[in-house]
């Protein structure tokens, strides 16, 4: 496993602010399929990230007393914990992981609801997880949603309270990168929430490409977790997204048909 020299957080003035808080990484990373916690740990920090996805359905954060614990090599007191619904294929089932989540992190309120269509797309249910949502909002939840790429969908998200909306650029897990980049550009454009791509990155020039399109910031796991070294697959992301944003900042070339000459003409001897 390479040995990857960690940066610090740039304390920039442009933070990504979800509900209220402030961060300084616009990378989020998920905390599954990884070999071992030892590898969870090494690649998390080598990420740079400060927000970490945990599957409450499928993740021991104390509720299995004898086996290992993610909250020893993922600290609450270090990082922002983002419950997750994964697993959950029905509005019923996500409501009652994030009430479970909620009671074993002493109240944290701040949840990702998925919910899924099928296993083998993993696309969202887009009708049980506006039920979810609609229950969760009331019961006080801070929700970030995952969503399809549909830019009416991601509005009304967006109106129902959610705090962030994360659309997929491709199927979850699947490597493909951003499949329909108008269609973000358009979410983006339309939204007054984080907006973060979720699902689909597969390597550094996905998550850049997510940032240039002015997207707030990206969430994966398998992109890393799933790399040869996965270490050093989360150094190249962190600097991949910060690439990505200063990029989308500073504001690309318009693209031309024809050649544009790079020093100017005047003044020439000839």
């Amino acid at each position: 496993m390479s040995t990857v020299m960690q940066s610090q957080p740039s304390q920039s003035t442009d933070p990504l602010v979800i509900a209220g808080v402030e961060y300084h990484s616009r990378l989020l990373v998920g905390s599954g399929k990884y070999k071992d916690l030892e590898e969870t740990r090494a690649a998390t920090e080598a990420s740079g990230a400060e927000i970490v996805t945990v599957a409450i359905r499928r993740t021991n954060i104390g509720q299995n007393p004898d086996e290992p614990n993610l909250l020893d090599v993922i600290s609450p007191d270090r990082y922002t914990l983002l419950p997750n619904t994964a697993g959950c294929y029905t509005a019923e089932d996500a409501v009652r992981t994030c009430r479970l989540a909620r009671e074993l992190l002493d109240g944290h309120d701040l949840v990702k609801l998925e919910v899924l269509g099928d296993e083998t797309t993993l696309f969202p249910d887009i009708v049980q997880t506006l039920q979810a949502t609609e229950t969760l909002v009331k019961d006080g939840f801070k929700i970030m949603v995952y969503t399809n790429d549909d830019p009416i969908m991601a509005k009304r998200f967006e109106d129902m309270g959610c705090v962030a909306v994360m659309p997929l650029a491709a199927p979850i897990g699947s490597g493909l990168g951003i499949r329909n980049p108008y269609n973000i550009l358009t979410i983006v454009e339309n939204a007054s929430v984080p907006i973060l791509v979720d699902a689909g990155v597969g390597t550094a020039s996905d998550a850049a490409i997510a940032m240039e399109l002015g997207c707030d910031g990206v969430l994966m796991n398998t992109a890393i977790a799933g790399a040869n070294d996965p270490v050093l697959m989360a150094s190249a992301m962190q600097k991949a997204i910060a690439a990505g944003r200063e990029a989308f900042r500073a504001g690309r070339i318009p693209r031309k048909r024809y050649a544009s000459a790079s020093s100017p003409l005047d003044g020439t001897f000839f």
